[in-house]
């Protein structure tokens, strides 16, 4: 059986990967959303996370509970090792990462693949302050960090989700499988 594909989606803060995600996810069953862990309230709107305290995230992390964790924005996250059962049994697996995690990730997956949402900064700005996690000085934050580089080593598929989320997930779902388009 040939392996899954690890789908890292990345992009800035409001590029909106989350939704382009459930979007995908919705017209692809078969494909596997990781559900992260993250140290951050539950119910603090977004997606589905398994949410959970500083203490226990630094425990899972000692125990190797997690195939990829990282810090950003004050918060811990962390991609389950489940998911490698996922892809050893051919499913393909997709996950919002940090774009700082990439090489990281490279080593971890054989099979890594990179969706790169993309969207305009008024429009970052627009959902950043919608969601409502952050304060005004928050998504300011957010909005100036440079753009960390994208490995050129790594198979990168990019797509603008400025414009209406159906225009997106359709165009992330003709990148991620074309043959099916």
């Amino acid at each position: 059986m040939k392996p899954g594909r690890f789908i890292a989606v990345v992009g800035p803060s409001g590029a909106g990967k989350d939704s382009v995600i459930d979007g995908v996810c919705a017209a692809r069953p078969d494909l596997h959303r990781v559900q992260r862990v993250i140290t951050r309230a539950a119910g603090s709107g977004g997606e589905l996370f398994d949410a959970v305290s500083e203490q226990v995230f630094a425990t899972r992390a000692a125990q190797g509970a997690f195939a990829l964790h990282w810090t950003a924005h004050g918060l811990s996250y962390g991609i389950p090792t489940l998911v490698h059962h996922v892809l050893q049994h051919g499913q393909d697996a997709a996950a919002n990462l940090s774009r700082a995690m990439l090489g990281a990730a490279a080593e971890e997956f054989d099979n890594l693949i990179v969706l790169h949402v993309t969207a305009q900064p008024e429009m970052r700005a627009h959902r950043l302050s919608r969601r409502g996690r952050e304060t005004g000085q928050d998504v300011n934050r957010r909005l100036a960090r440079p753009d960390p580089e994208m490995p050129g080593s790594l198979t990168t598929l990019t797509i603008d989700n400025s414009g209406a989320l159906e225009d997106s997930v359709a165009a992330a779902l003709a990148a991620l499988y074309p043959d099916r388009a």
